[in-house]
C-alpha cells in the first residue's frame, strides 16, 4: 500500500461508518482502531449515540479505547449530559472500559438513577470501576436507592454493582432488608444471598428472598 493510500485508508473507514450494512459499519471501525488518530475521535463518539447494531457499537467502543485517554474521555464525558439516552449509555460503557478514574466526577447521581434503565445499568456498571478508593460507601448507599428497580437484568446488574464493592456493600443491604416496600427487600435479600454464593443464580436467590421476607413478615406478609 502506497503512502496515499494508507493516509486515504482511515478516511475512507470514517465515511463507511454512515454505510447502511452493519458489516461494513463494523469493518470500518476496526480500521479505525487498528490505526488510532485523534482526528477520529469525533466521528466515533457521535456514532456511538446513533449505532443500532451491538457488535458495531463493541467495536465503536474499542475503537475509541485504542485513542489517548487525553482526548477521549473529555468528549465521552460531554456525552454525559445528552438528550439521546443511547449517547449517555454507550459513553458511560466506553468510559468504564477505558477505566480513567478522573472521570469519576462526572457519574453523577442523576446518571445513577437515570430514567433510562440502560443508562442507569451502564452507569452503575462504570462507577464500580471508577470508584476512588474512600469513596465505596458513598457510592453503595446511592446504589441501594435503585434497590427494587425494574425487570430481572436490570435487578441483576444492580446487585452485580453491589457484589462488587464487596463489605462495602454489606452495611446498605442489612438496611434496605427491612425497606417498607416488598421489593426493595426482595432485591436486597437476593443480593446479600448472591454475595454468599454467586452460583445459586440470580432467579433461585430472589425466590428464596421472597420466602424469607414471608418468613420475617409473619402471617398474611410478603403475599
Amino acid at each position: 500500500m502506497t503512502t496515499a493510500e494508507q493516509g486515504a485508508h482511515p478516511v475512507r473507514a470514517l465515511r463507511e461508518l454512515e454505510d447502511s450494512r452493519a458489516s461494513v459499519r463494523l469493518r470500518a471501525a476496526m480500521t479505525i482502531g487498528s490505526t488510532p488518530d485523534p482526528r477520529s475521535v469525533e466521528k466515533l463518539v457521535e456514532r456511538c449515540a446513533t449505532e443500532t447494531d451491538f457488535s458495531v457499537r463493541e467495536m465503536l467502543t474499542w475503537a475509541l479505547t485504542r485513542h489517548s485517554a487525553s482526548v477521549t474521555v473529555p468528549r465521552l464525558i460531554d456525552e454525559l449530559v445528552s438528550e439521546r439516552p443511547q449517547a449517555r449509555s454507550q459513553a458511560l460503557h466506553t468510559l468504564s472500559k477505558i477505566g480513567e478514574r478522573r472521570a469519576w466526577p462526572a457519574i453523577t447521581r442523576a446518571l445513577l438513577s437515570d430514567a433510562d434503565d440502560e443508562v442507569a445499568r451502564s452507569a452503575w456498571r462504570a462507577a464500580v470501576v471508577l470508584v476512588p478508593e474512600g469513596e465505596e460507601s458513598a457510592l453503595a448507599g446511592a446504589l441501594a436507592t435503585q434497590l427494587g428497580r425494574g425487570g430481572r437484568e436490570t435487578q441483576l446488574s444492580l446487585s452485580r454493582a453491589l457484589m462488587a464493592l464487596g463489605g462495602t456493600a454489606s452495611a446498605t443491604l442489612r438496611e434496605a432488608v427491612t425497606d417498607l416496600d416488598p421489593r426493595v427487600r426482595h432485591h436486597a435479600l437476593a443480593t446479600e444471598r448472591l454475595m454468599r454464593d454467586p452460583d445459586i443464580g440470580f432467579e433461585f436467590a430472589i425466590e428464596e428472598a421472597k420466602r424469607v421476607a414471608v418468613l420475617q413478615d409473619g402471617p398474611g406478609g410478603g403475599a
